[in-house]
């Protein structure tokens, strides 16, 4: 059912897409510019199946930030490395080469947050050499 708020945003009313540079994702922008018109932030919903995740890249100039909500994964930022478990929250500074990997059975459900706004802007991304 379609929310009555322009400022209420429901999952099941958000179209779901494959972010660049992942593998066995799905995300779904739950707030951003085209639905409630945010110029300094953007929130995404990820599902990432077993074994799925994203491969080495960066983000120049913007800062992102994971918030686990279920399942397990396995997270490098630059060369510290470290496991998530639900609730835990990670933090990727801007132009910090980070990878994140699925080693639940389970799928990963988290909370993405950027600011500025990512976008899937070819432009605001980096990946190794």
């Amino acid at each position: 059912m379609t929310s009555a708020s322009r400022f209420l945003i429901r999952e099941s009313d958000v179209p779901g897409y494959v972010p660049a540079n992942h593998h066995g994702a799905v995300n779904r922008r739950l707030i951003s510019a085209s639905n409630v018109g945010a110029k300094c932030m953007e929130v995404l919903l990820g599902t990432l199946e077993k074994g799925g995740g994203a491969l080495p890249h960066a983000h120049p100039g913007m800062e992102q930030a994971c918030y686990l909500l279920e399942g397990t994964a396995q997270v490098q930022v630059n060369c510290e490395a470290f496991g998530m478990q639900p609730g835990d929250m990670c933090f990727f500074p801007e132009d910090s080469m980070h990878v994140f990997r699925v080693t639940s059975d389970t799928p990963v459900r988290l909370l993405v947050i950027y600011s500025p706004p990512y976008a899937e802007n070819p432009k605001r991304v980096r990946r190794p050499e």
